[in-house]
Parts: structure tokens; sequence; C-alpha cells
């Protein structure tokens, strides 16, 4: 029902209790597309509610309606559970009903009430990072090590926008977070009151769904519908803003209140995104069946393996099956690493600007390639227009082509076009695709790959003795010391070079195993990672492999580690330049190297003011037995290992900017313009 309202005055509207039988959690509620009013709230039993300030601005017509944020809604006597209980306490309530055991928090003014709450109840565990962006990534790396959601608490104004940063990471890669953000009090919205910013809007383009709960009765209905949206679909980052006084408020059953909808604030309050209509089971089935028959006549098909193969425990292993039946090489995404092991004849590694020759190679060359639950950014394809240009062609005559199982069908067409788009749950319809595979052995096919292997591999020159030690042998000596225990082993990284020789040089085993920032590539991202990946699951060894520029965002987060006890293992490459954008400068800019020359503290030094146990390598002869101590030291303790690195070694291989992805510069070494064949 709408009721459309002049509103010339203020409207004073009956609410209905939350215990009574209506369906909804509230009784009324705002369009808020349309409207810029919002309500002013008690924090108090009274009924007796003052008027928001007046405004001089001609007033918007008002819009109310009935309907709950979603399809989900606070049955009566869920709604009578919470009764009697503050703000603070229901959202602690159905965050646990909800399987919450861990929030990343930091207190302020707007948010004090609920961490009060919080630490008095002692349900859920509370940690503190040292800056809220350092919250968001710890979350972050505590919903890919969990498999679940996580939760944030920060305070208004700039504890909310610190955390804006990863709440778009968190939507670029597809990771679940809640951040319930403290706000100024209902009646100070809008008024530049202190820490008084309007985060809902602010985040829109960077959450899933971001809005205001602006009264107590709200609550359970508005986390549930959070955690709904965070984990349906393709997973990503809601935000709640929560004033003070609702934290405050007390959930009643006294008889009906008067509500104050005031046209002179501005909105807060969204309604949730729709759900994305599912796709019809017949069309589904029909094009997993099309797609089956152009991989069955396929002579040089391929697998993309992207994160999305990782939803799942069933992925990486029908994954397997797949490739191994038909005989597919399978070449994976950064995030897709350890969907499939890489000690395997069939596997390409990584592909893409910094990925394995031969996977960029035969992702050109291929008829058919089968793109499973990844979106195909540029860091991927290289050159758009160029990228696949075997497979789009046959595709064009109706065999072979591109063929995309992806769970958003946004995803399926906004970079490289798709013959065959199966939506929907990619482990899902995996299930379905694999036994309609047929045996093939594709010999030809696998010896030009084999070739391309053995020409072109990642490669690099060993130090000299005495001399720094290259980054690529401390991958490969953290590599060779975690061979037999790689489903023990977690991986985090911060954003550079030190990510991409993570990538390339450690082998990857076990899915879900790195946790690195992709799309966004958010440098600081590795230390508050591991903190979360390892609160997550304490018994794994979670290692962050930093780059010296990289640690320096976030490195005071070991604070936090040595406070909680959290045995993070921090590998902090070290050559002193932001290696990533120095090398461009090498390549492109004539060796101008502007602010890319680190002035870097004593690393040691510095982790040891913080309590944490530290050792240094500086040469290859001694980095075994360095790594050897920095992998067995207690489990339970934070620990740092600095090498200090070759400050000239180059990473290679790399696609030049507007390059196609098979048009490599190589290492020095390799044979020069190689035959392309």
């Amino acid at each position: 029902m709408f009721l459309r309202l002049p509103c010339s005055s203020i409207l004073l509207v009956p609410c209905l209790l939350a215990g009574s039988q209506t369906p909804t959690p509230k009784a009324l509620r705002r369009n808020t597309h349309n409207i810029s009013t919002t309500f002013k709230l008690s924090s108090t039993p009274s009924c007796s509610l003052a008027p928001a300030a007046a405004t001089t601005n001609s007033p918007l017509p008002l819009l109310l309606f009935d309907t709950p944020p979603s399809n989900r809604s606070v049955a009566s006597s869920d709604a009578q559970a919470f009764i009697g209980r503050s703000g603070s306490q229901i959202i602690l309530d159905v965050l646990i009903r909800n399987g919450v055991e861990h929030a990343f928090a930091y207190p302020g003014a707007a948010n004090v009430h609920l961490l009060d709450v919080a630490c008095s109840d002692a349900r859920i565990q509370l940690l503190m990072p040292r800056h809220e962006q350092g919250a968001g990534h710890m979350a972050e790396g505590y919903s890919r090590a969990a498999g679940k959601p996580s939760v944030v608490f920060v305070t208004s104004g700039p504890g909310a926008t610190n955390v804006i940063t990863p709440l778009q990471d968190a939507m670029s890669d597809g990771i679940p977070l809640i951040v319930i953000a403290g706000q100024v009090a209902t009646k100070e919205l809008g008024t530049g009151a202190f820490q008084d910013a309007d985060i809902v809007s602010m985040t829109q383009p960077c959450t899933k769904w971001a809005t205001m709960v602006g009264d107590v009765e709200d609550l359970p209905a508005y986390i549930d519908e959070a955690f709904r949206v965070a984990t349906s679909g393709r997973p990503g980052p809601v935000l709640l803003s929560v004033p003070r006084d609702v934290f405050a408020s007390t959930l009643r059953d006294d008889g009906p209140r008067m509500k104050i909808i005031s046209p002179s604030l501005p909105p807060q309050t969204r309604p949730p995104p729709a759900q994305l209509p599912k796709p019809a089971a017949a069309k589904v089935l029909e094009n997993i069946n099309e797609a089956a028959a152009r991989i069955n006549n396929s002579k040089m098909p391929l697998i993309i393996a992207g994160v999305g193969v990782c939803s799942s425990p069933d992925g990486p292993r029908l994954l397997r099956q797949l490739a191994l039946r038909g005989n597919i090489p399978v070449a994976t995404t950064l995030h897709g690493l350890g969907a499939f092991d890489e000690d395997h004849p069939l596997s390409l590694h990584m592909l893409g600007v910094h990925g394995s020759v031969y996977g960029n190679y035969a992702v050109q060359r291929a008829d058919t390639i089968l793109v499973l639950g990844a979106r195909l950014d540029d860091h991927v394809t290289a050159n758009i227009d160029d990228f696949a240009a075997a497979a789009r062609s046959a595709g064009s005559y109706g065999h072979g082509g591109v063929i995309h199982f992806e769970i958003d069908p946004r995803n399926t067409n906004r970079a490289i076009p798709s013959h065959i788009p199966v939506i929907g749950d990619v482990v899902e319809n995996l299930k379905m695709l694999e036994p309609l595979i047929e045996p093939r052995p594709r010999n030809n096919w696998l010896e030009h790959i084999n070739e391309w292997k053995t020409r072109f591999p990642f490669i690099y020159v060993p130090s000299s003795e005495g001399q720094r030690v290259k980054p690529q042998e401390v991958l490969e000596e953290l590599d060779r010391q975690t061979t037999d225990m790689k489903d023990e082993v977690l991986i985090t990284t911060g954003v550079g070079h030190h990510q991409m020789w993570a990538a390339q040089f450690y082998t990857w085993k076990e899915p879900r195993s790195l946790i690195s920032s992709g799309a966004l590539a958010t440098m600081g991202f590795g230390l508050p990672a591991a903190i979360g990946a390892k609160v997550a699951k304490p018994n794994k060894i979670v290692v962050d492999v930093d780059g010296d520029a990289s640690f320096l965002m976030s490195g005071l987060e070991l604070a936090s580690a040595v406070e909680y006890n959290i045995g993070v293992k921090v590998l902090i490459l070290n050559n002193n330049t932001q290696g990533m954008v120095y090398r461009w400068q090498k390549l492109l800019f004539e060796d101008r190297f502007a602010l890319t020359r680190m002035a870097n503290p004593d690393f040691v030094m510095l982790a040891q003011s913080m309590g944490v146990h530290t050792i240094e390598c500086r040469t290859a002869e001694e980095l075994p037995g360095k790594m050897e101590e920095f992998l067995e030291y207690d489990n339970n303790c934070p620990i740092v290992m600095v090498c200090q690195v070759d400050e000239e070694e180059a990473l290679y291989p790399i696609v030049p900017p507007g390059k196609a992805i098979h048009k490599l510069v190589m290492h020095p070494s390799l044979p020069l313009n190689p035959v392309y064949k």
C-alpha cells in the first residue's frame, strides 16, 4: 500500500508493535528512491518525540510503503525474543545466529555502546587492528580462509571512510563482508555534526548494499538481509550504518508509538538490491549439452579455472576429473591458483600479463576455451581485442568458441564475448557437464604445449655467492620446505612483484591456499589478511609474502598480532623500491625513477620494537637454515623474516601495455624472437 502525503509539515504516524501479528519487521517504511526525507527516532521509552530541525529548502513529496526490505522478514515470534533488549544486544544476537564468532573492531564515539555490550557479552571475540583499513583486510582474509562472511565494526566519519578501500577490494574480488558502521545520532544526521558523514552514499558503488538502519525494530531484519545479500549470487560486501541512539535504544512492547517522519534530513535508508532472476533450467541444460558437444569435438580445448571453481569443495575434484578424462590442459587465474594441482602435466599454471608463456600461447591457439568462474579482466586477457583469437574465430562458425560458466550474468560478456554462457552456480553446473565429457587423446595438442613448456619455463639467473639473494630463490625455498605440507599452509601476499613471484615460483596444489588482492591490487593487503586468515584457521601455517613498500602500508598491524598472540609468519622481500612501478619506469620511461626508490626503516628493529621475533637473510647460502627456523618457529606467535633481495631483479615474463597476450617480453636467457606456432 502506498500513501503519498504533502510534506509541508511534520507527519505523526502511529507504528505497529514489533511483537504484533504483522509479518513485516516494520509497519511503515519509506521509498528513498524518490524522496529526500528521513525520520527521527527516540532513544528513550517516551513516545513523545521532538520534531527535527526545520529546513528552508522546499520539501519533496513523501512516499511511504509497507513492504519489508526484502523477501525476508522477522516473524512475530522472532521479534518477541528481542523485546527488552537494546539495539547493540540485538545486533549481537542476530550476528551469532548467523554463525559469527569473531569481529574486527575499532572503537569510536558512535559505536562505543555496541563495543561495550560486545565486550561484556563475550560471545563474539573482538580483535582490534591499528587502523580501520586493517580491520577490513583482516575480515577479507578471515572470509577467504573460513569460507563464510566476516564482520567489521567501525565508528562514524573517518572510521567508516577508512574502510572504503577494503569494501571496494571485497566487491572486486567477490568476498562476503559485513561492515556495521556507527553513525551520529538520528537528530544530527546531515547537520554537519562531529564525525557526520554520509557513508551510505559514499559506499553505494563499492558494496552490494549500503543502508542506514534507523530504528531498533529494523535491526534483526536488516542484519539477516545483509547476510543474504553478501552471500547470494556473486558474494560481496554490505554496509549497515547504525546511528548511535539506535544502538542504545530498547525494543519495547508497551503499546503503539508515534514516529516523526521529517523531510528535513537526507535519505540514508535504502532497499536491498533486487535478486537477479534465475535462468530457466531448460536453457541452462541446453547450453551445457551444447558446451559438452563442442568440447568433445574440439582438437585443442583449454580450461581457464577461476576462483568460482573453489566455491565448493566439489569444484576442484570435478575440474580434475573433467580435465583428465578429456585430456584438457588447465590454466588458472591468480585467484584460481590451487584449483588444479600444478604438479600435474596438464597444468599450464597461471596465465595473464605475468603468466606462463606456454599458458598464454595455449589460450591463443585453443579452438575451444572453457572458462569456469573467472571474470577475465585485463590482467588475464591483456589486449581484449586479441585475446583467445582462435577460439573466437571458431565460435563465429558455430564450433568451438568461448564457453563461460559464471554465477553473475553480467560477467559473461563484459570483457570477452561468450558463445555459450552457462549462468548459475559454477560447481553445480560443472556437475552436469563433467559426465558428458568423452575421453580424447589429443596427442598433437599436448605435444605442442609440452614443447612450449620445455622452451619457455619460468626462469631466472641464480645469485652469485655472497651476493644478495634473488627473490625467486626465496620463494623456491619456501616451496621446497613446504612440499609435504601444502594442505597445512595458507599464503597471503601484498601487491607488487613479490605477489607475481609467489604465483610463479611457489607450487600451488591446494584450492583456496592463496589469499591475495586481485582486481583492485591493494598494497598493504598481505599482513592484515594473514592475521584474519590465522584467526579463522589457527592451526594452519599462515605466511604473508610481502614486499617492503606494501608492508609499510600496514606494518603496524604486527602490534595487533602480538597483542592477540596471532602466529602469522611475515616474509618481507626488501629491494628498497616500489618494484613493479620501478620496473615500468625502467621499461617505458627511460630510467626516470619518480618516487619509486624507498628510504626504508630497519625492518628488523621495527618488528623487534613491537615484540616480534625477527630473522634476517642476505644470501642464498644462509637461506635454507633461515627458512627452516622461520617455518618451525612457534605457530602461536608472530615472526618476521626480512630477506634483503637483489634490488635490480626484474619480473619476467611481462605483456607490455596494449599488446596481445602472446606477445610477451621474456627473460633475456630465453630464445630471442621465438616463433609462435
